[in-house]
């Protein structure tokens, strides 16, 4: 292995060395302590130290990091405390996550890293979203990303090279190729020659170099970085390295041919930069005994005070609070009494541009918002009004674009991303349930990111435009659901939505758009999420509903005026008002559930659930719902009409009443 110091210092040669030595120290003690049963798992990066060293003290220290399981050497670069590192290992409290992640799955802002999740490549495009605020904000900054050689064949490896590279935004996509996704060798994960190779693909550059070689790896970090500063493109830089562990120590290595251990035996990191410096003078016996001893000192000391520290003792009411940033949940009254007749689609657009303009940090994404307008032209003309900056069009990259926006977030913007139907949330859905849903209770960072979804059936758009996606998400923990039906509430609540901290998934249904009108305040406002509308009282039965629904439930009042109806719209699907439910049941005592979405797994369930649990006493009948057909969305219109919940209505109107 060969050093080339030029340009290094004594000091950094020096500074270089220690925090290399950490790492291996931490862990060489780690291991042993899993031998004994004192800690329960853990994930070696022995062999690879150089890479998470080099890369993290070529960075400034306000430049974020996306680290993954062996990258122990970014946190103690950073000066994360041994202690509180241990603490997290171990599940307690005073760890960086409360006790409620495992290893390396946290972010810390003091410390510019941001958190892995399991999944691996969705890390990637947060990093996008990072090196976009600095470009917005002209910093002369950049994010760096991690990937293992098996992360790159993960979808998220490309969209967020492919974004970074349209976007122009500076990022070092840092892979370290050790040879191995667990078991499976590279040979099974890709077939060109090198993974730099596949930069070329997205019009960036790529190198590949010696990630054993301290040096070199930070060198070539360090010049990546000031390219990406210089050009504003991204780069994709290869450590050909090898972990002398197993991916896990509990999967063993035995899948590995016992040559490549002796092979890599020779390139450690750790011994050859020692005696390099040996070599050159810069280190003596002395110094490297005094300094194995000063770092193991400060393990044993971090030891002691981590395996002092008990349990974490359970907290209920502070584990729920925690799932949300806190908020305010005032909704804002207009300035002025003034109103003006509306559509749908008009009102919605009213609350974003006012949004645009009440929050300077606001970004807009999705495909074709810009120029276009949206599928829909809901955001028609903004791209004159607030600029390509703010009102971005995006790559079909659903799965990126949503971890850009926690990016984004991470650094202080708010953002609304727009599926262009909600049909295609698929695509990103581990980076919304797994990513931002989860982020604030994982270690505080909240997800100031808005998911418009045009949603529901009736056009005749078939199976893969118009499917009612709503109930996938209210089952997540830390999102927020709405779903207007009238144009007051569309606005409100897409002002509210933003105004939150929190990921809001904001429904919007297509056939609602240009078909509903209704008086809307001119002046900004905000609609309270988590607070029902009573759409009007009555005595016989009680419809409680959402988005088209109420429509249907107000139609069929009106054609009835025999029946006493009473209307609850719910609007907001998560949190759910259940004061205003119970109130509901208990005016009539009847209860029909009405959605749009198929009936099997709907909220409708959820909401029959609770009801029969808490209002069981208050009720004269059996709970019905009344739901779509549990299949596809056709395309015909016959067959649409015959697939909504609307044709089963009368229905199940008429087995309450006779009840």
């Amino acid at each position: 292995m060969q050093f080339d110091r030029t340009g290094f210092s004594y000091e950094q040669l020096m500074q270089l060395y220690i925090e290399l030595l950490r790492p291996r120290m931490i862990e060489e003690k780690m291991l042993v302590l899993l031998r004994q049963g004192r800690i329960s798992k853990w994930f070696s990066g022995i062999g690879q130290e150089a890479i998470a060293v080099g890369a993290t003290m070529a960075l400034d220290s306000d430049e974020y990091i996306m680290p993954l399981h062996r990258n122990l050497g970014v946190f103690t670069a950073r000066k994360m405390p041994f202690d509180k590192l241990f603490m997290q290992w171990q599940g307690r409290k005073e760890g960086f996550s409360k006790g409620r992640e495992r290893s390396f799955h946290f972010g810390a802002n003091e410390y510019h890293i941001c958190g892995m999740i399991s999944h691996l490549g969705p890390q990637l495009a947060i990093a996008d979203g990072i090196a976009l605020a600095h470009k917005l904000k002209k910093e002369n900054k950049i994010s760096l990303a991690f990937s293992g050689d098996g992360g790159t064949s993960e979808g998220d490896f490309h969209e967020a090279l492919n974004v970074a590279a349209v976007w122009g935004l500076p990022v070092i996509f840092l892979v370290e190729n050790n040879g191995y996704g667990l078991s499976t060798p590279s040979d099974e994960q890709f077939v060109c020659k090198q993974i730099a190779d596949k930069a070329i693909g997205y019009g960036m550059a790529g190198i590949t170099i010696d990630g054993n070689n301290i040096l070199e790896v930070h060198k070539a970090i360090s010049e990546a970085r000031q390219y990406c500063i210089t050009e504003q493109k991204p780069i994709l830089v290869e450590c050909m390295t090898f972990r002398m562990r197993g991916h896990e120590e509990a999967s063993g290595v035995k899948y590995v041919p016992k040559e490549l251990f002796e092979e890599w035996g020779k390139k450690d990191p750790v011994a050859n930069y020692e005696a390099f410096l040996l070599k050159e003078g810069i280190l003596t016996e002395g110094i490297i005994e005094q300094t194995r001893e000063q770092i193991q000192k400060e393990i044993e000391e971090g030891l002691t005070r981590g395996f002092a520290v008990p349990p974490v003792t359970p907290d209920t009411a502070e584990e729920l609070k925690d799932v949300y940033a806190p908020t305010s949940s005032k909704a804002i009254a207009p300035a002025s009494a003034a109103k003006t007749e509306k559509k749908f689609i008009q009102a919605l657009s009213d609350g974003l541009r006012q949004s645009m303009e009440r929050y300077p940090n606001l970004v807009l994404m999705g495909q074709d918002i810009a120029g276009y307008g949206g599928a829909f032209k809901v955001t028609e003309g903004f791209m004159a009004e607030f600029g390509k900056e703010r009102v971005r069009n995006t790559p079909l990259c659903e799965s990126a674009i949503v971890g850009t926006a926690l990016g984004l977030s991470i650094k202080g913007f708010k953002s609304m991303m727009e599926m262009q139907f909600s049909d295609f949330v698929t695509v990103g859905f581990n980076q919304i349930v797994n990513n931002l849903a989860k982020i604030h209770y994982r270690w505080g960072q909240n997800a100031d990111v808005v998911i418009r979804m045009p949603t529901g059936a009736g056009v005749g758009a078939g199976p893969f435009h118009s499917q009612s996606t709503e109930a996938w998400f209210t089952h997540v923990p830390g999102l927020k659901v709405v779903y207007p039906s009238t144009p007051e509430d569309a606005k409100g609540l897409i002002a509210a939505a933003i105004a939150d901290p929190n990921p809001v998934m904001y429904f919007e249904h297509k056939a609602l758009y240009r078909s509903i009108s209704g008086l809307v305040p001119d002046d900004y406002y905000t609609v309270e999420i988590g607070k029902a509308r009573q759409v009007q009282e009555g005595e016989d039965i009680s419809i409680i509903t959402y988005g088209s629904g109420v429509h249907w439930a107000t139609e069929y009042a009106a054609q009835h005026p025999d029946v006493s109806f009473d209307i609850l719209d719910l609007r907001s699907l998560l949190p759910l008002d259940y004061d205003a439910i119970r109130s509901s049941v208990e005016r009539t005592g009847k209860v029909l559930l009405l959605h749009e979405d198929t009936l099997v797994g709907g909220i409708g369930g959820e909401l029959a659930a609770w009801i029969s649990e808490n209002c069981f006493e208050l009720l004269d009948a059996p709970i019905v719902r009344c739901a779509s057909l549990d299949t596809p969305v056709p395309f015909a219109i016959e067959l649409e009409q015959n697939f909504l919940a609307k044709s089963m209505l009368h229905g199940s109107i008429q087995k309450l009443l006779h009840y």
